[in-house]
């Protein structure tokens, strides 16, 4: 699966190597270039969907799943290692609905348990994708985060 989603990538940039070069075009070449580069990394794992992640630290605690909330800690930044965002310093983890956030995270999230430390490598699909996210995420870009899942909030209907 690895290999046909690479090739898949190649192909893609090959063609937009053809077309008009705009920014969500050259982002997206960077994109698939880095994550093609990054995918013979030892230690790097890769799930069907393109998500591209590096275990860090492994924990023990519960997993997370879809409904529920997570507390954790963070930073967000571009491959030429520009933050744009992250928790604060010396305050409380970030709380977020697992609902609510981008798809790359709600599925490298859900691979992590309580106590873990992952490194996420977005793909541009899994993210913000051509819209991108203004003025910080240009269209097609790359997101890295390192991520520290401190706790998870099960969910509870109403």
């Amino acid at each position: 699966m690895k290999t046909v989603l690479l090739t898949l990538s190649l192909l893609l940039s090959i063609m937009l190597a053809g077309c008009v070069e705009t920014p969500a075009n050259q982002n997206l070449a960077a994109s698939l270039a880095f994550l093609q580069k990054n995918s013979a990394t030892p230690d790097i794992h890769q799930t069907a969907s393109g998500l591209q992640y590096l275990v860090l630290k492994e924990g023990t605690g519960a997993k997370p799943i879809f409904l529920d909330t997570v507390n954790v800690y963070y930073r967000g930044y571009l491959p030429d290692n520009t933050t744009f965002d992250a928790t604060p310093t010396n305050q409380p983890p970030a709380r977020f609905a697992l609902s609510r956030v981008i798809a790359g995270w709600q599925e490298g999230i859900a691979l992590m348990s309580e106590g873990a430390k992952y490194r996420f490598f977005i793909h541009p699909s899994l993210a913000y994708g051509a819209a991108g996210s203004p003025p910080k995420i240009g269209p097609n870009q790359l997101l890295i985060f390192d991520v520290e899942l401190v706790r998870v909030d099960k969910y509870r209907p109403n």
